[in-house]
Formats: C-alpha cells, sequence, structure tokens
C-alpha cells in the first residue's frame, strides 16, 4: 500500500483589501470631517469684533457699499491694502449677510485652500495611499491657534497670502515653475509679505530648480490684477505705490508687537538713530540671504544642478523645503518694524517641516506658535485702540524678550537644520526628485493595492 501526499487545493490570488485609508470613501468622510471640525471651531468666533475689523476693515466695506460696490475702487485711498483684496470686500456688498460674517468667511474659506496645500505637500513626502500624516497635517494646520484666531476671531486675511505661497512651495517640488510663480505673483498682489520667501525664489533660481524665464510669471500676475480697478478709473501710480506707502507708515519704529531680535533693541529717541538701526538691521538680514544662496549655491547639490550641462536641478525636497521655511522665519525675525502677524506663514510652513523630518524639527512648529500665538494676546485683550497704544495691555519687556527668544531659537535650529540638509549628498532620485535624507525614516515599498 502505497501512501499518499494530500495536496492543497489550489485557489486563485486574492485581491489584497484595501486599508481603510486607502479607500476613497474614508478619505473623503475624512476630509469633510477635518473641514467641519475647522469651521466649528471658527464659528465658536464668529461673533467676536476685533479692533481691526472696527477700525480698518468694516469702514472699508462702508465706503465701498457706500460708493457703488466696484465703482468705489476708482479711488482706493480710504484702504492700504491692496486692491486684490477689496475686490473680495466689493463681491461682499452684493451679497446678503452682515459684512462681519462675510469678511470672516473670506479668510476661513482661504484657511481651507491653505490645508489643501499643506496636505498635498505632505502627500508627498507620505506617497503611500493609506498616509495618515497627510491627513493630520491638515487637521492640525487648521486647528493651530494662530490660524483659528487669525481669520475666525481676528478677520484678518493672511491665510490668502500664505495659501498662495505654499502652492509655489507645492509647484517647486512638483517641478512646475511658472506655475508656481504664478501663485507667487497672486500672494504678492495680496500681501506685501510674500516677499520674506524671495530668498527662497533666489535660490530656487540660482540652483534651477524654478526657470528664470518662469519669473515672468510674477509681475505679470500682480500686474494683471490691478486691471480691473485701472478700468474703473483707478489711478495707475496709486495702483503701483501702495505697498510704499505702507512700508512709510511705520518708519520709527523697531518691533510692532512682532517677536523679533528687537525685542532686545531699546529704540532711541533720536529719529536719526532709528533710522541707522533699521538700515542695519535690513543690511544684516540680507547677509543672512546671502549666507542662505551661498550655501544652496556651494552645496554638493547646487554645485551638480550649476554645473555645464546639468540636466535637471539637484536639489532634494528637503532642501527645498528647508529653504523655504528658513527665508519665512529668519527675514522677519532680522528685519524692523515686523508686526505681530508676520510670522503666520513660518507658523504654517514649521507644521510641514515638522512632517518632513520629525525627529529633528518635532520641537520647532512648537517653539514658533508659542511666540507667534503670545505676540497676539497684547492686541487681542484690548476693547480699545487708546486703552492699546497706551500700552495697558502689553506684555512686559522680559516677556516680550522670552518670547522672542523663543522664536529666535526656532529660527537658529531651523538655519541648522537647513545647513546639515544641504551638506549630505542626496540618496536618490525619484520622479519628483530626491527626497529623502539621513534623518528620513526608511519607507516600505508600497504593496498592490486592489479594490474589490
Amino acid at each position: 500500500m502505497t501512501g499518499t501526499t494530500a495536496r492543497p487545493e489550489s485557489t486563485e490570488s486574492e485581491p489584497i483589501p484595501l486599508p481603510p485609508l486607502a479607500r476613497p470613501a474614508v478619505r473623503i468622510a475624512l476630509a469633510v470631517g477635518i473641514g467641519a471640525v475647522a469651521l466649528l471651531v471658527r464659528y465658536l468666533m464668529l461673533h467676536w469684533q476685533s479692533l481691526d475689523f472696527g477700525y480698518f476693515l468694516h469702514r472699508w466695506y462702508r465706503t465701498i457699499e457706500h460708493k457703488g460696490g466696484f465703482r468705489a475702487l476708482k479711488d482706493t485711498g480710504f484702504a492700504d491694502y491692496n486692491v486684490p483684496y477689496l475686490y473680495l470686500l466689493a463681491a461682499l456688498t452684493y451679497l446678503p449677510g452682515s459684512a462681519l460674517v462675510g469678511i470672516k468667511a473670506i479668510s476661513i474659506a482661504f484657511d481651507l485652500l491653505q490645508a489643501f496645500f499643506v496636505f498635498r505637500i505632505v502627500a508627498l513626502r507620505y506617497p503611500r495611499r493609506d498616509a495618515w500624516q497627510p491627513f493630520a497635517a491638515a487637521l492640525l494646520s487648521l486647528l493651530l491657534p494662530t490660524v483659528a484666531v487669525n481669520s475666525g476671531w481676528w478677520a484678518q486675511a493672511d491665510a490668502i497670502y500664505t495659501s498662495f505661497v505654499l502652492g509655489a512651495v507645492y509647484f517647486v517640488l512638483t517641478r512646475h515653475p511658472w506655475w508656481a510663480c504664478t501663485m507667487l505673483g497672486l500672494a504678492l498682489a495680496f500681501k506685501l509679505q510674500t516677499v520674506f520667501v524671495f530668498p527662497f525664489l533666489l535660490v530656487m533660481l540660482v540652483t534651477r530648480r524654478v526657470l528664470w524665464r518662469s519669473l515672468l510669471a510674477v509681475p505679470a500676475v500682480f500686474l494683471a490684477l490691478d486691471v480691473p480697478a485701472f478700468l474703473v478709473g483707478a489711478d495707475p501710480g496709486k495702483l503701483l505705490t501702495v505697498y510704499t506707502r505702507q512700508a512709510d507708515s511705520y518708519a520709527q519704529k523697531l518691533a510692532l508687537d512682532a517677536p523679533s531680535v528687537y525685542q532686545f533693541v531699546k529704540t532711541p529717541a533720536d529719529p536719526h538713530q532709528v533710522e541707522a538701526m533699521r538700515g542695519t538691521g535690513v543690511l544684516i538680514a540680507g547677509a543672512v540671504v546671502c549666507a542662505l544662496m551661498a550655501l544652496a549655491l556651494f552645496s554638493r547639490t547646487g554645485r551638480r544642478a550649476l554645473r555645464s550641462g546639468a540636466a535637471r536641478p539637484t536639489l532634494t525636497q528637503n532642501q527645498v523645503l528647508l529653504t523655504a521655511l528658513s527665508s519665512a522665519i529668519t527675514v522677519p525675525f532680522l528685519l524692523p518694524a515686523m508686526h505681530d502677524r508676520y510670522f503666520y506663514l513660518a507658523d504654517v510652513l514649521s507644521l510641514v517641516a515638522a512632517f518632513y523630518l520629525p525627529r529633528r524639527l518635532w520641537f520647532v512648529p512648537i517653539l514658533v506658535q508659542t511666540a507667534s500665538f503670545a505676540s497676539y494676546l497684547p492686541f487681542l485683550r484690548p476693547k480699545t485702540y487708546a486703552s492699546m497704544l497706551a500700552e495697558e495691555y502689553q506684555w512686559s519687556t522680559p516677556v516680550w524678550q522670552l518670547v522672542a527668544a523663543s522664536m529666535g531659537v526656532a529660527a537658529v535650529a531651523v538655519l541648522v537644520v537647513t545647513a546639515l540638509e544641504y551638506r549630505h549628498r542626496s540618496t536618490g532620485q525619484g520622479p519628483l526628485g530626491p527626497v529623502r535624507s539621513s534623518d528620513d525614516a526608511p519607507r516600505e515599498p508600497e504593496p498592490q493595492l486592489l479594490s474589490s
């Protein structure tokens, strides 16, 4: 009698079921849930009126309303914002509802756009369809105290230019230079604070991550957005010099409730000394920008980008993102006459960078957020401008210095990590460029996911 060996029944390979986060319905539900949480947080603050709303935004809205909507933009002297934001206020005058809700709704809408670009940038770092990090980054970006308060309570519009700057960073990372410069043009048209990332743009240009000819999109978009105001009769000179007038508004100040290096400097009584100190601050900021450019140019990846006949730029995604963050945090920290909200872009970019390099930068968004939000509080607390100007609600000098030190430590940490990242030789070249560094956790290969 011969023994027989039992054979297992042959079965066809079954498709691997999708993990929960990889399923489209789950991802859509999660995105909707994140948006709902963000809107709920802002809804709880919707009825509050800030000083900026009462003294500026509401007055601008009423002026536009009384002068016939878009026709009011024939003379924009009633406001110190550029006309793209005034277009949005003019559009509100044709819609039902209160000015307070409408103005805040504009900012909240851009909070969501901002979170979208945060999601897309972090998704480049974690490309698996079941990755949780992009969703976490988007949610946290909406719940950052400075972000939520900026739109939901303060009715400010910093999310507008920040959304477009994040869009520019995303398009640089994905190698779409024309779209990147278009986004920067949109950002600059809404806020002068976009200049904080011009050092980043210069580094991308000299290392060939962004094409020089694509730079034409920045002034083209800026000027194109002036055309509607010009058509209703606005003075072209005033349209083109709006930011010059803004810069002259605080000529005798070194720091305006900003956690900058000037919290450690006593403003002299002599206006000439103030002007000299302001000039010195600009020169120091320029020197740091030049050092950042030199760091990029003389790094291994930078030299490869400048080498004759280089087929494509070689900056890694980490280097691109860290350069943007270094620019956004260092420039306002060193420039004089900065406001409390001028670190808003650094608030968001530091969060994104922490997801890219969690082991080295996890603490940076905590320091940045602490300093940035602490600088908000003196302005949010007073009930009148008189009480604010009387400094009844101001921090004491030691507290301001502690707040500024927090931002300074964050800035130094970012610069050190950026320098180390530029020294690192890229480890691979993917479809979007090299993305890994010595600090990155190794990635597992993404399995083939099939839907049933």
